[in-house]
């Protein structure tokens, strides 16, 4: 019992004396007084949601933070608000699939990302029809295919 009493009044007396660091909403400004980002930190450190912004005032870029690392689902747009790309990141690098949107072209590519680099396939997207797929190692263009037979006939376990 007095074992119990000596560790209680040990985690009691450390408790005291750590800092309670608190999550607050965080605003940034750019030198003529707008809006440059917003989001939460855990004291200096930025996490979960932010809004970045152009100097104009439209959202240049949205999405989590982790430790103060990208992390998470991020959307980057324009100056004039067009969704320009949006994908992931773990840890601070692009991974996985990401969405490039050429809006003059009217063309949409979807790349895969692994450690900050094009790996794997992209498709090419006009006006929502597949027109191309492309190849990707160590972000060198390794393949292209211009018809969706040819690549299925070189990649029989790629599924689009």
């Amino acid at each position: 019992m007095i074992y119990k009493l000596c560790i209680l009044l040990f985690f009691v007396s450390f408790s005291g004396n750590t800092m309670v660091v608190n999550k607050e909403y965080h605003y940034e400004y750019y030198a003529n007084g707008t809006l440059k980002a917003e989001g939460w930190k855990l004291g200096d450190t930025k996490v979960n949601f932010w809004h970045f912004y152009h100097p104009n005032g439209k959202v240049s870029h949205e999405g989590h933070f982790k430790n103060n690392t990208k992390d998470g689902y991020w959307h980057f747009y324009s100056q004039k608000g067009n969704l320009i790309k949006e994908g992931h990141f773990i840890d601070g690098k692009a991974e996985k699939w990401w969405i490039i949107y050429d809006i003059a072209a009217k063309i949409t590519r979807k790349y895969q990302y692994k450690n900050n680099k094009k790996e794997g396939y992209c498709l090419l997207y006009k006006n929502n029809k597949l027109f191309k797929a492309e190849h990707y190692s160590n972000n060198e263009k390794t393949g292209e295919w211009t018809d969706v037979f040819s690549f299925k006939r070189d990649n029989p376990n790629a599924s689009l």
